[in-house]
């Protein structure tokens, strides 16, 4: 009966496989988390959080003003000089393996709220963002009474009250990266979410009051750019800690200039993922599309320039677009859904506006034939080809599902080319050699290097990069430097 229908040329289809989201409760309006409990801005100001999937409102959150930060920055004073300061090791350790637990009980919960917020795909909230956050508290639990241990002198001490401030595109996991490390090491934290998708740190607080951290040990303020600065700017704050745009990241690192604060920045990236004609091809090509569509693109080490041989340029180029015939772009609850929405109309006009650069420049443009949805942010898996190293999609970071694909004779050309960027946070390499692997990551300007996969992550792996990708670690031991004296 199947080879039936496979003969008559049926198409088949999924059946939609909708996530429900009654596990979820969305209040109709948020206040920020200071002292332990949620309190109204002092302003009185609040603006929409919305679905990019249908553009429709998800609720009401507090835009915060530079009183509100005072009161957030002097909560987390208290708390390191009082409750929290003066806790033992191994207890600081029991609270963050609270809330790793607490994290991985309400993961459905969190994995919805995500993909609501977000707009990515629930299949990769659910399996990627909400088990690594976890993890990551896991993780620094554990070394909070080994500090002594870690390599940073014999008695390392904490810096006091870190601000932190997190982007859009992995709003949970981003939290985790900046309050575990800052936490077990003993500080103090304001965590500023971004503006489009504070949802999860806000149900994250819910589950700091449920582990029953000291209040003021971590405080979230949410509210727009304006928030952020007030942050950085405050002089009770001794460490600064920012994931998000080189553009910000300068700004940031020009106000903090002479204060004595602390400052780590992990910043853009225009990655090279490099095929060699040796190469698997057919796992190469699973690489580049998770390289590169993961999370639609939203994602600052993302393998956004696609190097390969010319001698398998064609093959790799067609089995590439065969794959992501496969792909699914829709409803990100749905389970299916390989490609979800794109987090803002700010962010979709930025793609569409380098997508038209690309090919004004003469690139050639190849876009997935697919049903695109009436509402929401929406933009197709995209591919160029004979792109040059002068065109704009090589150059600048599109932040989207846009790959740009150049071409290489020799390892030499492979490492010129892909150094040929202001950027050093990532790079990929893919080969059966692995004399060359090692050539190739000993050349290549990048903080990351993946070998025969791509966009792999682990709490106990240093992730971070240089040049105009920043500085600083997050991660493994490395991710501790940042919040201690030692």
């Amino acid at each position: 009966m199947v080879d039936q229908a496979l003969d008559t040329g049926q198409a088949w289809d999924y059946a939609p496989a909708p996530e429900a989201t009654d596990i979820v409760s969305i209040a109709s309006s948020y206040d920020l988390f200071i002292g332990g409990e949620f309190v109204p801005p002092a302003g009185g100001g609040h603006f929409a959080t919305l679905n990019p999937a249908t553009e429709q409102p998800l609720a009401e959150v507090a835009q915060a003003t530079e009183q509100d930060v005072d009161r957030a920055v002097r909560a987390a004073r208290d708390a390191y000089q009082g409750a929290w300061g003066g806790l033992p090791a191994q207890e600081r350790a029991k609270y963050l393996y609270r809330i790793a637990r607490l994290i991985q009980e309400r993961s459905r919960e969190f994995a919805v709220l995500e993909s609501l917020d977000n707009g990515k795909p629930i299949k990769e909230s659910r399996d990627v963002d909400i088990p690594l956050a976890a993890a990551h508290f896991f993780y620094y639990a554990g070394w909070a009474d080994k500090l002594d241990h870690a390599g940073f002198g014999p008695d390392p001490r904490p810096l006091g009250v870190a601000g932190q401030v997190i982007p859009w595109n992995f709003p949970l996991l981003m939290a985790a990266w900046k309050l575990a490390p800052a936490l077990a090491a003993g500080n103090t934290c304001v965590l500023k979410p971004a503006e489009t998708t504070p949802l999860t740190a806000l149900l994250l607080a819910e589950v700091i009051q449920q582990a029953g951290l000291p209040p003021g040990t971590v405080n979230i303020l949410t509210g727009d750019g304006a928030t952020g600065q007030a942050l950085v700017a405050h002089p009770g704050v001794n460490k600064i800690a920012f994931t998000g745009s080189t553009e910000v990241g300068k700004e940031i690192q020009r106000a903090v200039a002479g204060t004595g604060k602390k400052l780590t920045l992990e910043l853009g990236g225009k990655a090279a993922n490099v095929v060699f004609d040796d190469a698997p091809l057919d796992q190469a090509v699973e690489g580049i599309v998770n390289g590169i569509f993961f999370n639609q693109g939203h994602v600052c080490c993302a393998g956004s320039r696609l190097l390969v041989q010319e001698s398998v340029a064609d093959t790799v180029l067609d089995r590439l677009k065969r794959r992501l015939g496969s792909l699914r772009l829709g409803d990100p609850l749905d389970k299916n859904t390989d490609i979800g929405a794109i987090n803002s109309r700010q962010q979709l006009d930025k793609i569409t506006e380098l997508s038209a650069a690309g090919e004004q420049e003469g690139a050639e443009r190849w876009s997935l034939a697919c049903p695109i949805p009436d509402r929401g942010y929406w933009f197709p898996p995209t591919v160029f080809s004979g792109v040059s190293q002068a065109h704009r999609i090589a150059q600048e970071e599109i932040f989207g599902p846009v790959l740009s694909v150049l071409t290489f004779r020799t390892p030499e050309e492979a490492v010129a080319k892909a150094n040929n960027t202001p950027y050093g946070l990532s790079a990929g390499i893919w080969t059966e050699k692995g004399s060359r692997i090692f050539w190739m990551a000993q050349r290549l300007r990048a903080g990351v290097v993946w070998a025969n996969t791509y966009n792999r992550f682990d709490p106990a792996s240093p992730f971070g990069g240089y040049r105009e990708s920043g500085f600083g670690r997050e991660g493994g031991r490395h991710g501790l430097a940042g919040y201690l004296n030692g």
